[in-house]
């Protein structure tokens, strides 16, 4: 598939938040918390507070979530969005990627 090698950090989660899928990079990501070891676990275990009350609201309200976080001189986007099957929610999907400390931005008409 196409996301299992993409330069990105793909997760994905039933909308109970129990980790269905991680592709290689999100393997590698969470290497230190389990890695591929997560799939089958429940994410929000995986988060302290603030974060497992907002993932808990996310889920249960169906939100999505963008924001850019900065460790170690790297700075990336964090996409976290809900997907449906067949018109019905089934859970959320969440990409990380690196972006750069001055990407453009274009404002188009």
């Amino acid at each position: 598939m196409w996301h299992k090698q993409i330069n990105a950090s793909i997760s994905v989660c039933d909308k109970n938040g129990v980790i269905l899928e991680l592709n290689d990079k999100a393997i590698e990501m969470f290497k230190k918390y389990g890695g591929a070891d997560l799939i089958g676990k429940n994410l929000i275990d995986c988060h302290p507070e603030p974060s497992k009350t907002k993932v808990k609201s996310m889920l249960l309200e169906q939100t999505e979530n963008c924001y850019t976080t900065e460790k170690n001189g790297i700075k990336k986007m964090v996409v976290q969005k809900p997907f449906y099957q067949n018109g019905e929610y089934a859970g959320f999907v969440e990409m990380v990627f690196e972006i750069p400390f001055d990407m453009p931005h274009f404002v188009r008409k």
